[in-house]
């Protein structure tokens, strides 16, 4: 997601500013800016799109300085446009901000300060953090007090870095979820969202942890918590080298990004879901219910992992809408002459935006008269400009060809929008504030997931990791993880795996049962849980090695399983963004084990832009 880099010390600051963004280009982003200060003046700048048209536009002036800041943006709140590209300002123009994530309460406090006589240029959440500010200080307060009073007006999850022209010289960093962290030089300090842009400057790194903000100048770093009590940290030595800090010290982007999962679903509910009203708020989508009326039947398209996330979004979908819904691979699709009309919604799912399949089953139900929408981790993409609406996944940039967190918010994208269309219904506020309250711990029982069973799922990829073939069985809403896992497997280990539905697996799949096939099998709480246990029973009888997936303290599969892995419990529409974590750290570790290539596995392209 978004780049954040604040630098005070002696050096020229624009060459350190464009530095490091352009460390931290991997991260994504829609638009770019810096902020420099000299004397008491704060000159920012901002532009659209890459790096490279901010530098033009440097190159046109004449900006010098020791003590500035620069962000890279990826648009939540607001239009990607330079207007709403960071940092902003304050009335005075002298508070300037830059911020990564979402300020929930942002709406509420922007219309008690445009009471107050505030004038707000941007569209954006984090303009109210300059104005919060500059509102403390009108009484007379220090810039410190005023950060410290705006901190805790503000709600949501957030990483700050703040000046004051009036105050050169002092940065002032926050954190709330997103990652900050700091890096201590010889006469300069450095803040940044993560370590990259750091180690042109120093290898001492002090991280930021939730609840703490930092007060930083040129010979110092103070740190204190969230009752402003001050914190006493020693830096620690970075030793990795500029990819290895891109990857934050993970071996793999895979394994990086598996464990970002919590970050990008949270990003992608948040500022969308708001629990007091039941409502849920689309950027890019606007859908009325008379609009939505009108549809008589849903297609979704899409390839690979998407494809997987499309099954789900069926499952979802059809429940609230109670309108027929189907799930079309993008090859097949445009050659079947589907029957489509302006009474149909066709969603398009893909990553890149630019996936030539999917792409072209679009085109062809827009050319038909469809209504267009896409699910997309790109913003820019060719799905995108040829919908009509977009819901942006918000997962930042997946590196490692094997999606993971691409995938996990694909499925918080579809249950977003299947509260979308029971809002649209009329269904009542209660269901759907008791379902966001449920998508909002998930990212806390991800978390859980990956502390408590990662050691002891790369154990079992020791254990199974010598296997020739696999089998995954799932039923219901978890039919289609059976399907991703075996997938995920097959992509990165090369070994051999099916997905099944379980109910299926007695038509078939049961002749290749015996004591050296290892089954993966999902049996969390659902109205087929009984089902799932009698398929498993039945593979059992025939010395079938069962992995198994289940809810935490489930004695019955304790009884029943060769291992089994624990998930948190969660409702039913949720459980595949839970059971899917175990099955790609499996694939993982496996992979590992086998020495496989697993960020670049062979014969695989990250964007598929040929058909």
């Amino acid at each position: 997601m978004c780049g954040i880099i604040g630098y005070v010390g002696t050096r020229d600051v624009v060459p350190v500013l464009i530095g490091g963004l352009k460390k931290l280009e991997y991260r994504g982003y829609d638009s770019a800016g810096i902020a420099v200060v000299n004397g008491e003046g704060v000159e920012v700048v901002r532009a659209e799109g890459k790096l490279s048209n901010l530098e033009s536009k440097l190159g046109e002036m004449e900006l010098e300085g020791t003590f500035g800041m620069g962000h890279t943006r990826w648009a939540t709140h607001g239009k990607p446009n330079e207007n709403n590209a960071h940092p902003h300002r304050d009335c005075t123009g002298r508070v300037v901000v830059i911020h990564n994530g979402i300020i929930e309460n942002f709406l509420p406090l922007k219309q008690k300060l445009q009471a107050a006589g505030h004038q707000f240029k941007t569209e954006t959440d984090t303009e109210v953090v300059a104005h919060l500010i500059e509102e403390t200080m009108k009484s007379g307060a220090r810039f410190v007090d005023a950060v410290r009073s705006a901190l805790k007006q503000i709600e949501g999850h957030y990483a700050l870095v703040i000046i004051n022209g009036k105050d050169p010289g002092t940065i002032i960093a926050a954190k709330h979820g997103p990652p900050l962290v700091i890096g201590i030089g010889e006469n300069e300090n450095l803040v940044a969202s993560d370590v990259a842009p750091l180690l042109a400057y120093t290898r001492n790194i002090i991280y930021l942890e939730d609840g703490e903000y930092a007060v930083v100048d040129q010979k110092r770093v103070q740190l204190f918590d969230e009752h402003d009590n001050a914190v006493r940290r020693e830096p620690k030595k970075i030793l990795w080298d500029a990819v290895m800090a891109e990857k934050e010290g993970y071996r793999h982007y895979m394994l990086k990004e598996i464990h970002e999962q919590p970050r990008a679903v949270r990003d992608t509910f948040t500022g969308r879901m708001f629990e007091e009203s039941g409502d849920i708020y689309f950027n890019e989508l606007e859908l009325t219910p008379a609009q939505w009326s009108k549809f008589r039947r849903v297609h979704i398209v899409a390839c690979g992992t998407s494809w997987h996330a499309a099954l789900v979004g069926k499952f979802l979908l059809e429940e609230a809408a109670r309108i027929p819904i189907e799930v079309d691979y993008g090859s097949e699709y445009r050659y079947r002459n589907p029957i489509v009309d302006e009474e149909t919604l066709v969603i398009g799912v893909t990553q890149s935006g630019e996936t030539a399949d999917t792409i072209a089953g679009m085109q062809e139900a827009k050319a038909k008269g469809a209504q267009l929408i896409a699910i997309c981790n790109v913003i820019g993409s060719a799905a995108t400009r040829m919908s009509q609406g977009v819901i942006y996944t918000n997962a930042g940039p997946e590196i490692g060809v094997a999606s993971t967190k691409a995938f996990t918010t694909q499925l918080t994208a579809f249950y977003l929008l299947s509260l979308y269309v029971r809002q649209l219904r009329g269904e009542p506020v209660d269901d759907r504030r008791y379902a966001m309250h449920e998508m909002r711990v998930i990212p806390h029982k991800i978390e859980h997931l990956l502390k408590t069973q990662e050691k002891h799922i790369e154990r079992l990829a020791h254990k199974y990791s010598t296997a020739q073939d696999f089998l995954f069985l799932g039923r219901g809403v978890n039919y289609p993880i059976a399907l991703e896992g075996a997938l995920k497997l097959k992509e990165i280990s090369y070994i051999h795996a099916e997905g099944y539905p379980a109910g299926e697996m007695k038509h078939g799949p049961i002749a290749l049962i015996d004591e050296n096939l290892p089954i993966v099998a999902i049996a969390t709480h659902t109205p087929v849980y009984d089902k799932v246990v009698s398929n498993l029973q039945e593979a059992k009888a025939r010395d079938g090695k069962l992995i198994v997936i289940c809810d935490e303290g489930d004695q019955a599969i304790r009884n029943l399983a060769d291992d089994v892995i624990e998930i948190p419990w969660t409702v039913e529409p949720l459980q595949p963004i839970l059971s899917v974590v175990p099955t790609q750290l499996l694939a993982y570790y496996i992979a590992l084990r086998r020495g496989a290539d697993i960020d670049q596995p062979r014969n695989l392209a990250k964007s598929v832009t040929v058909e």
